[in-house]
Order: C-alpha cells, then sequence, then structure tokens
C-alpha cells in the first residue's frame, strides 16, 4: 500500500518548510524540537474525552522528585494500570505535549494510566530518564495508595518511539523479578540505538522521522561513549520472563524493522508477542490524529484489545 495521500500532501509542505530554516541558517537545538513536537501535536492533536480523574503530583528520583500525571476513567472501580512513557527522541516530549494521547489511552482501554515526565537530554543524558522511568516503575502501588486510588494490582508499561525504547528497556529489567511487568505496548519503538537495520536508511529520508536527526538526537543522549548495542532492547537478552507483548509499526518509519525483528525475537523466546502493522503510516502518527484519525483509532482500539484479553483480570 502507498503512504497515506494525506501524509504525503503534509510531508510536502513540511520539508518544503525544513527547507526554507536550514537555507535562512536555522541550527536545530533542544529548545527547538521540543516547542516543535508539542506545537505539532497540539495542531493535530485536538480531540480528547474527558477522563473522571486526573492528578498531577510526583514519585521519589535520585535527583528530587519526578513529577507524574494519574489518569483514572472511573475512580469508583478498580482498574488495571498503564505506566506510560512518552516519546520525543529522549530529548522532547513532556506528560503536559501528551496529555490528550494519555486521555483516549485512559477511555479507550479503561486502565488507569501514570503517565511519567522523566528527565530529558541533552541536559540530562542517558540513562538519567530511565532512571526516573525506573524510580516510577518501582513505586507504583505505594504512589496509588498514598492518593488512594482503585486499581488492579496488573501492570503494562506503554511507550511511543524513545518511550518504547525505555518500556522494553524496563521489562527486560525487571523480566523474573519481584516486580511483576505483566503487558507492554510499543508503539513504533526505537530498539536498535545502533541503527542498523534496513528500514533506517530506507525509510530515513524525505518522510518524517530523518535518519540524520536520529543520530542527531543519539548523539545527544548518549554523551559518555556507552556501548548503544548493550543499551539497545532488540539487542537485551530475554527470557520467557518477558511480558506479554503488543508492536505497532508503521510501514513508512524508520523504526520499523527494529519492531519486526523484537516481535520475533520475543516470540523465538517463548513470549506471547503480537505485531500491528500500518501499511500507510508514518512515524509519529499519533501525534498527527486529524490527518489520520481512522488509523489512530484503530490503533487505540488494538491496544485495548490486547490489555483487556488477558483471563485473569
Amino acid at each position: 500500500m502507498d503512504l497515506n495521500q494525506t501524509l504525503r500532501l503534509w510531508l510536502n509542505t513540511y520539508h518544503q518548510a525544513l527547507t526554507q530554516l536550514t537555507e535562512s541558517g536555522f541550527v536545530p537545538s533542544a529548545e527547538a524540537v521540543r516547542e516543535g513536537l508539542a506545537t505539532l501535536t497540539s495542531t493535530f492533536v485536538t480531540q480528547a474525552p474527558d477522563v473522571a480523574e486526573v492528578l498531577n503530583t510526583s514519585v521519589d528520583g535520585e535527583a528530587g522528585d519526578i513529577p507524574v500525571r494519574i489518569y483514572h476513567p472511573a475512580p469508583q472501580s478498580a482498574l488495571p494500570v498503564i505506566l506510560f512513557l512518552h516519546g520525543g527522541g529522549h530529548m522532547a516530549g513532556s506528560v503536559a505535549v501528551y496529555d490528550r494521547i494519555c486521555r483516549k489511552l485512559a477511555a479507550v482501554t479503561q486502565h488507569l494510566v501514570i503517565a511519567v515526565d522523566y528527565r530529558l537530554a541533552p541536559e540530562h543524558p542517558y540513562p538519567a530518564g530511565l532512571t526516573d522511568a525506573r524510580k516510577a516503575l518501582t513505586q507504583v502501588w505505594r504512589l496509588l495508595d498514598k492518593h488512594h486510588q482503585q486499581y488492579f494490582p496488573m501492570l503494562s508499561l506503554v511507550g511511543d518511539s524513545a518511550g518504547g525504547a525505555m518500556a522494553a528497556t524496563l521489562s527486560a529489567d525487571f523480566q523474573n523479578s519481584d516486580i511483576v511487568v505483566t503487558n507492554q505496548v510499543l508503539i513504533y519503538p526505537s530498539l536498535d540505538y545502533t541503527m542498523s537495520l534496513p528500514s533506517v536508511a530506507e525509510n530515513g529520508q524525505g518522510l518524517f522521522l530523518q535518519q540524520e536527526k536520529m543520530h542527531w538526537y543519539f548523539d545527544h543522549y548518549f554523551q559518555h561513549q556507552e556501548n548503544r548495542q548493550t543499551a539497545s532492547p532488540l539487542w537485551m537478552p530475554v527470557t520467557p520472563g518477558m511480558p506479554r507483548t503488543l508492536v505497532i509499526t508503521a510501514q513508512y518509519c524508520p523504526l520499523r524493522d527494529e519492531g519486526i525483528a523484537y516481535v520475533q525475537k520475543l516470540s523465538s523466546a517463548g513470549v506471547e508477542a503480537q505485531h500491528f502493522h500500518l501499511d500507510d503510516m508514518i512515524h509519529a502518527y499519533l501525534n498527527l490524529e486529524n490527518m489520520v484519525p481512522e488509523q489512530c483509532a484503530a490503533t487505540y482500539r488494538q491496544i485495548a484489545a490486547f490489555l483487556n484479553s488477558r483471563d485473569d483480570q
């Protein structure tokens, strides 16, 4: 299937604007990418369901409090829990930017959602944001008890792009541990910091997420000569103790092949791993919802079906 026509037209305009910026001497910065993602998301994700209870709070972190936002769509009901980690190349995104996406996730899945405002590079390079996410994960039940939230003690990790990388890393860290992650949902996840699979080059120019920009993101994230393969969830050891997994990929995304390879790796290890693929989409399409509402709705439905398909809830 060809690239969605609405996205194709928008991408033409988008790249014309980028070319003009570059020719004017514009130099990318963390502030610019943060503003860009925030503007993009607020422009194209304009509708969100009401959520009965939304609470801003925090958990204890190594460098101070870590802000989190709790979304409870049915406060009188004990619902299973999602810990959500937003995308943005480890340099952009926030709980505020992803607010409408989290509201949709809570409403459609009927899960209590906890969104984490982890620290961002380059001010806080690897592994600061991941450390924040890990701290939040270990304090989920204490946090919910503290705020008298009704919940069912089943935890799922959900993340898009860089947030998907973080979710998959935590799933690997906690496989076979006392802290049980039952499910993970990875939305066009970044799973291979070596950028070694074919779709990176195939889809890395002329679409949305650029190969050159990926290098730029990762160079700001890894500032101390870390082994990027060791840090990549695709190359981490997996056992049958990994959580049930849903990986969502897009045909015209540079990260497509690493998502597919990850599903195959988990399946080979005996882990239940499902794959939902959209033939006509690009990276970050959930942040472009008004242009592709049907595909976004289908994605949220797929996530809900996966998370709610267990018999032991």
